[in-house]
């Protein structure tokens, strides 16, 4: 949790290495991550979704997860269920992503992060970009994905409301750089 401006995304960008740390050490499973195969660390085991999806405007639905993932005959069934999983039907997937609300194409980079199979699945401002109601099922989406798949989920966000939902919060301290951990009664 954060306000805007305190370097929640580049938290993110840091832990998923999109960006090199310029001081300390950040660790992953006892490893340091600059001593890591970058590419390797982020395909095993990092998912990212973008707070403006990051979709490809030109695909479908079905393709841009399809995208994401190995292709082969297998993989192509899988597509469709993970699309499925977050509420995109058949028909739906079909459709280029500059086609479907802000709201599906959130739904779509979620099914795209589901398809990788990361460990950590790490979201900007999942929220953002969305009304209230279709936020609360984003949100639902993502706790089912921690609490039901033991997926490690980071959500960054301004919202006190988003916070709420979250098993841990952490205030990122713009002023001394640090985080600080927050009861929800605090909030």
């Amino acid at each position: 949790l954060g306000t805007s401006g305190s370097g929640k995304t580049t938290f993110l960008s840091l832990i998923s290495t999109l960006e090199k740390n310029q001081q300390g050490e950040i660790y992953f499973e006892g490893k340091n991550l600059k001593e890591m195969n970058e590419s390797e660390y982020r395909s095993k085991n990092i998912s990212i979704i973008f707070q403006d999806y990051n979709l490809i405007p030109y695909l479908t639905s079905y393709q841009n997860v399809l995208l994401a993932m190995d292709i082969s005959q297998t993989k192509e069934k899988d597509a469709n269920q993970y699309l499925k999983r977050v509420g995109i039907d058949e028909e739906m997937s079909k459709r280029k992503v500059t086609h479907l609300s802000g709201g599906e194409q959130q739904r779509v980079a979620i099914a795209r992060a589901l398809s990788t199979n990361a460990k950590i699945i790490m979201a900007d401002e999942p929220t953002g970009n969305l009304d209230k109601k279709t936020g609360a099922s984003i949100i639902e989406i993502l706790k089912k994905l921690a609490h039901e798949d033991d997926k490690c989920v980071i959500v960054v966000s301004h919202s006190h409301d988003v916070a709420k939902q979250s098993d841990h919060i952490l205030l990122l301290d713009s002023e001394i750089h640090n985080f600080v951990e927050i009861r929800h009664e605090d909030l």
